[in-house]
């Protein structure tokens, strides 16, 4: 178990804060977290100025339900699998902006944010920057002619066409892609805002939601070959979606020898390093300025991915092993001296970090717990239990040191989504899967902390899932996430006595935040 720190602290309210989120950032790749097999060395400059976070962990996954917790503060698995902002609900953006006076700024490359599901997180801000033409972006309708785009290695197109293959064509240089442009925009607005002449109530939040190191997994040279430079063909960008468990289900991908993982693996390396040299920028502008005595930089993730652990790839349907779950967090505080924390921590933490110190409180229901009484020294804990998921999954328990999943009985049922806007995650290499819509079985219930109706829409064992909700189960899993006797494999103590007291602990977290009481009948602990 990690030991908290004690250098001594002088804590300051800041002035400024800056959020960067990089998407799929596995904590064990970072070398200020013990990662020796890529470079991450403006990563590892920012961790030697901040407190490091080693018990924080995802909530809502993946992407958007991690989004809605950030900016919004409520977990959103227990009620949909991916959706905007609701109707009772609003994100922390439009009480700074409104409320507070704060300048808040969004600089993205993001595509989930400005598609179906994602459409009204940028709303707020007081102004937003998309650098286009990253994942599944529908950026461009034909590609490049010159033959001057694309300047790396070929990749392997997946089975099926996808938009990045029209958008990397017109990436002439390293500074085209998506991630560099957006660490280039987000330094340059940041340098603007400091070195402007700014009156001393004004304030400003900066929120860099960057896509990189997501796959796909495509950097240019230096980078592609920087950890397989014997690599022979085409490159392989984009991972399979695996359990590594046999299955009939449509959602498994092919496996990958050993020579392909291993290959894919460093590209995830090269698009990690390569995002953590354009970073530099962001570090290098506080520096500058000599800002770091006014402003509070905190670098996080929505959650890890597989990289062949276990034989998974991507982000299957299986428990939340550590790889994906447990996340880092890093937050330079002003006159607060560099050091551990390792206090139970989750991502609606984040925003009511934010909130705290902005002076806003949310008119809505909220599940998160401001970090400032650890960071500043003030506390050793802000949370005994943290909720963690995927809609329509496994339902997960971290106390301290275990994280228990509590899978579904029977036919994984009752089972009810819940939502008003119904813009559910569009899956465009798959135009064929529809989105699921409510029917006349839906009903009407008060949304949770209003007195808003939302729409209640449950599902028998016959209807199509929305996306993320499908695939098998493989029974409770329970883990203590410090054990370190068993390498990457992780030793289920699912039969041990502990799981009940985890089962007890669950039951408490459901019931605390109003989760549907279907969450706990299709779990059989209610």
């Amino acid at each position: 178990m990690p030991t908290s720190s004690t250098a001594p602290r002088a804590p300051r309210a800041p002035r400024d804060v800056v959020v960067v989120l990089l998407d799929s950032l596995n904590r064990h790749m970072i070398g200020a977290y013990g990662g020796e097999e890529f470079e991450t060395p403006n990563l590892d400059r920012l961790a030697k100025r901040s407190v490091r976070f080693t018990n924080h962990h995802s909530g809502s996954l993946p992407c958007m339900p991690a989004r809605h917790d950030l900016l919004v503060g409520a977990l959103d698995f227990p009620w949909r699998p991916w959706g905007s902002i609701e109707v009772w609900e609003d994100a922390l953006t439009r009480q700074l902006r409104r409320d507070a006076g704060i300048s808040t700024m969004l600089v993205s490359d993001h595509p989930h944010l400005f598609e179906a599901g994602g459409e009204n997180y940028h709303h707020d801000f007081g102004a937003w920057d998309y650098l286009r033409g990253g994942e599944d972006d529908p950026w461009r309708t034909r590609a490049d002619t010159s033959q001057i785009g694309a300047p790396t290695l070929p990749p392997f197109r997946e089975s099926g066409w996808r938009n990045y293959d029209l958008s990397r064509t017109f990436f002439r240089e390293e500074a085209d892609f998506p991630g560099p442009r957006t660490m280039t925009a987000a330094a340059k607005w940041l340098d603007q805002e400091l070195g402007a002449q700014r009156r001393p109530e004004e304030r400003a939040f900066l929120f860099v939601d960057e896509f990189d190191p997501h796959e796909p997994f495509d950097a240019p040279e230096k980078w592609a070959s920087l950890y397989d430079d014997d690599w022979e063909g085409e490159r392989l960008i984009w991972p399979p979606y695996t359990s590594g468990i046999k299955s009939e289900d449509a959602f498994e991908s092919p496996e990958l020898s050993a020579r392909e993982a291993r290959h894919l693996r460093s590209q995830y390396g090269a698009k990690l390093s390569m995002i953590d040299h354009w970073l530099g920028l962001m570090i290098d502008t506080v520096d500058r300025h000599d800002a770091w005595d006014t402003t509070a930089f905190i670098l996080c993730t929505d959650h890890g991915i597989y990289l062949g652990e276990r034989g998974m790839w991507g982000k299957p349907a299986v428990s939340v092993f550590p790889e994906l779950g447990h996340i880092p967090l890093m937050i330079s505080w002003p006159g607060v001296a560099p050091g551990i924390c390792d206090a139970l921590t989750t991502t609606v933490d984040i925003h009511a970090t934010i909130c705290d110190v902005f002076g806003v409180e949310p008119k809505h229901a909220t599940h998160g717990y401001s970090l400032v009484p650890l960071i500043e020294g003030r506390s050793t804990s802000i949370r005994e239990w943290a909720l963690s998921g995927v809609w329509g999954r496994e339902v997960h328990i971290a106390n301290a040191t275990s994280t228990f999943a509590k899978a579904p009985v029977a036919a994984n049922r009752p089972l009810s989504m819940y939502s008003n806007r119904w813009s559910t995650m569009p899956v465009r290499i798959a135009p064929n899967l529809h989105r699921i819509k409510p029917d006349m079985r839906a009903t009407l219930v008060k949304a949770v902390g209003s007195d808003v109706p939302v729409i209640r829409q449950p599902f028998d064992p016959s209807d199509d899932l929305p996306f993320w909700g499908r695939g098998a189960f493989s029974g409770d899993l329970l883990y203590n996430r410090f054990d370190q006797a068993h390498g990457d494999g992780v030793r289920n103590l699912a039969h041990t006595p502990e799981a009940i007291q985890m089962t007890e602990l669950l039951v408490e977290a459901l019931r605390a935040v109003d989760a549907p009481v279907e969450q706990l009948a299709r779990l059989g602990i209610a």
